[in-house]
Formats: C-alpha cells, sequence, structure tokens
C-alpha cells in the first residue's frame, strides 16, 4: 500500500504491486503512478505476468523516484492532461533493462546508462517491452531556466555518454549524484540533490544550445539595444528578463562568435561614436557622452574606443567636426 506523503520533505512513498491479487494490480499502479508523477493510464498485456515497485522522494525542488515495472506502457493522454495540469519536468534515467520514450513527434530509445526529457505538460507515452528499472527526476520546469520552445525540441532525445560531448562526463556524475542522495543521511540529501539539479539544467542546456531559436536571440539582442544606457546591466539581469538560465544566454553569444560582455561593449560604442558625429552634441563634454552609454570610467573608455577604432574620441569628434 501506499505509505508517507510527497508534500513533505523528508518523507516519501513506498508502494508494490507484489502483495495485490493480479486483477486489482493495473489499477493501484495506475493510482500510484499519478500520485507521484501526474495523472497517468497504465496498459498491460493479461497473458504476461508483470509487478510493479516505485519509491519517491522529494529533496527540495527534485523529486527523485525509482520504478521497476513492466512489460506494460504508461500513457499521459490528452485526457489525463486536462486531467491534472501538471507542468513538472520530467528526466527518466535508465537504470536496468529498455524504455522507448515517445513525445512531440519523437522516439527516444533508452539503454541502462542513458537519460530522456518529458514534459507533463504535454501527452507522452513510455512503452516498456521487458521488465526494467530507472530513475524517474521530477522537478519544477522553471528549475530549466529553458523557454517553451527550446522545452518542445528537448523532449524524448536521448542523452547518454557515448562520444566525447558533455554527457560523456555528467551522466556519470548525475548518476552518481541521485545514487547517493537516495542513500545518504538526511543532512547530505538537499545539497546531492541541489548538485543532481544543476546537471541535469546542463544536459538540458546542452542539448538544445546547438538549436537556438531564432527569435530569441532577436528578442536578446532588441531588448539590450534599449538597456545600453543601464551602466550596471549584468549578463544575469538580461537571462532572468527572458527567463533563461545564465549557461544558456552565454551560450547563445558564443554560437554567434562573440560573449555577452563584448558584444554589449561594441553597442556602446557604436552609440558613443554616433553621438559624438552629431553636431548638436558638440557641447557635450565626451565623457558626459560616454556616462550616458554606460561607459562609467572615462580614462577606460578612452582606451576602449582607441584600440577599437584606431583614434581617439576627441580625434574622432575632431575629424567628423572637419568634414
Amino acid at each position: 500500500m501506499l505509505t508517507g506523503s510527497l508534500t513533505v520533505p523528508g518523507e516519501g512513498v513506498s508502494f508494490s504491486t507484489r502483495g495485490l491479487p493480479p486483477g486489482d494490480r493495473v489499477a493501484a499502479w495506475e493510482r500510484a503512478l499519478s500520485q507521484v508523477f501526474a495523472h497517468l493510464e497504465v496498459a498491460v498485456e493479461d497473458s504476461r505476468p508483470w509487478a510493479g515497485e516505485l519509491t519517491a522522494e522529494r529533496l527540495g525542488a527534485l523529486q527523485i523516484a525509482t520504478e521497476e515495472f513492466g512489460p506494460g506502457t504508461v500513457l499521459r493522454s490528452a485526457r489525463s492532461v486536462a486531467a491534472d495540469p501538471s507542468t513538472h519536468i520530467l528526466a527518466r534515467l535508465q537504470l536496468e533493462g529498455t524504455a522507448m520514450l515517445l513525445q512531440d513527434g519523437r522516439t527516444a530509445e533508452l539503454r541502462p546508462g542513458s537519460l530522456a526529457f518529458h514534459d507533463a505538460r504535454r501527452p507522452y507515452r513510455i512503452v516498456l517491452p521487458r521488465r526494467q528499472r530507472a530513475r524517474i527526476l521530477m522537478m519544477p520546469r522553471a528549475l530549466l531556466r529553458l523557454e517553451e520552445g527550446q522545452l518542445a525540441v528537448l523532449t524524448a532525445t536521448a542523452v547518454d555518454d557515448a562520444g566525447e560531448g558533455a554527457a560523456a562526463l555528467l551522466l556519470p556524475l548525475l548518476c552518481g549524484f541521485v545514487d547517493e542522495a537516495v542513500r545518504a543521511c538526511v543532512t547530505r540529501r538537499g545539497e546531492l540533490a541541489r548538485l543532481a539539479a544543476e546537471i541535469l539544467g546542463t544536459l538540458a542546456l546542452e542539448q538544445v544550445g546547438s538549436r537556438p531559436a531564432p527569435a530569441l536571440w532577436e528578442r536578446i539582442t532588441a531588448s539590450v539595444q534599449d538597456r545600453l544606457q543601464e551602466p550596471g546591466l549584468t549578463p544575469q539581469d538580461i537571462a532572468d528578463q527572458h527567463g533563461i538560465s545564465l549557461r544558456y544566454l552565454h551560450r547563445l553569444f558564443q554560437i554567434q562568435g562573440t560573449t555577452v560582455n563584448a558584444w554589449v561593449r561594441t553597442r556602446r560604442l557604436e552609440a558613443v561614436r554616433e553621438e559624438l558625429a552629431q553636431a548638436g552634441a558638440a557641447h557635450r563634454s565626451i565623457a558626459a557622452v560616454a556616462a550616458r552609454w554606460g561607459f562609467t570610467n572615462p580614462s577606460h573608455f578612452s582606451r576602449t574606443f582607441r584600440h577599437t577604432y584606431g583614434m581617439s574620441p576627441v580625434q574622432w569628434r575632431s575629424a567628423q567636426q572637419a568634414a
């Protein structure tokens, strides 16, 4: 039977179908999964023996569940979404056996050591050809700090430790932190879960990092252009404004061959240069114009201007007035 509650940190759920009559198992397993994750539907073949084992515990923002089940199918249908509009993101980390995760028109084939994200806000299906074991990490979607368009390309894409990418390093670390969080004493579990959540965020970022949404890049650069006169503007301010992680913001600019600070500095220099060339700005001091565009240190501004344009701000202004 179900024990404990997921609503109180430190308490958990433990459930097994083994003590139930075969005819009652599907309905009971469906209720258990729905309590731990979101409203789900379960299907099994009556002629094939099966059993389900489930444990789960919430550690801060991250819920860690271990599931042993199969063969069978777990479905979050459109009807399930309407009945229980959960918005959590789940990451399935396959431990033993295989699973197929289907969502958003893609199918991720999961083998031991691989991981795939799925989104409770939209229908998905998990097909389990035989008994298997997996860890399911559930978190608020805000924890990943990705836009909805990015989440839509993240789901049902298998991540494994093959090759030389970040996943080769991060997946073993994730497995280690999660395993230790499950076994550790209460005082250490929260910190281990936090580290696991950070790794999940990085893995998600790597998955979508090579496919940035053009609209997002355009919105970010347009908003930064409007905020150039804020001397205290930081990359964190920009990331927070657009609801993305700082890592993902840096990744977007890296893909464009630059950095956040370099891009902002170039736009500010261009604005200063343009203003110094205007006849109406002749009465304004160069330091005042520079400060207006976020350069609070006149000496640093002058050196940066000269390095970029090959002449000092005074020389630039004189040349434009003489033209």
